[in-house]
């Protein structure tokens, strides 16, 4: 069940944020800078498995914490969207539609493994990452859009406003 919803994705209640990051990313940009700031543990995280693992575009890391609403069991799915080296110095490429078809195929695996009430997305891939959001939200459409939990797309962002997510 997709949801468009206006307000701050870092207010959500749902039980897990997906948002698309470069291999090399370095969480100094728009959602990931914020993600950053509310869980800098993350992106430490993410830097090690980075340097053990060097992943590819296409691939998906899951970061395990502390939500917004206080749960526990919280996730934060960082789909490598963007093209990209994963060195020190890598400056984030370009979002690729194939590279969001295989996130989001991923995303709907671990998705389908249960346990999962609720996920948030932004306008993924469409930031730093370029894309048209026109052509990203039928692919996510397509990944996510028969899932029985409900899937809240953040398609305009007001800083600082919850947005009024439907229940399952």
């Amino acid at each position: 069940m997709l949801h468009d919803v206006q307000g701050d994705i870092l207010l959500t209640k749902a039980h897990a944020i997906a948002h698309g990051i470069a291999p090399g990313e370095h969480f100094d940009h728009g959602l990931a800078l914020a993600l950053h700031e509310r869980w800098p543990s993350m992106a430490k995280d993410y830097r090690h498995y980075a340097h053990q693992t060097h992943p590819k575009p296409g691939e998906l890391w899951t970061w395990s914490g502390v939500g917004p609403a206080g749960a526990d069991d919280f996730r934060i799915f960082n789909l490598l969207t963007q093209d990209g080296e994963h060195t020190q110095h890598a400056k984030p490429g370009k979002a690729t539609e194939a590279n969001v078809n295989h996130c989001l195929r991923r995303l709907r695996h671990e998705l389908d493994k249960g346990g999962f009430k609720s996920l948030a997305l932004p306008k993924l891939a469409t930031g730093v990452g370029g894309l048209d959001w026109a052509r990203v939200r039928p692919i996510i459409a397509q990944h996510l859009g028969d899932l029985k939990i409900p899937v809240y797309l953040y398609a305009t962002y007001q800083k600082g406003v919850q947005a009024k997510e439907p229940a399952a």
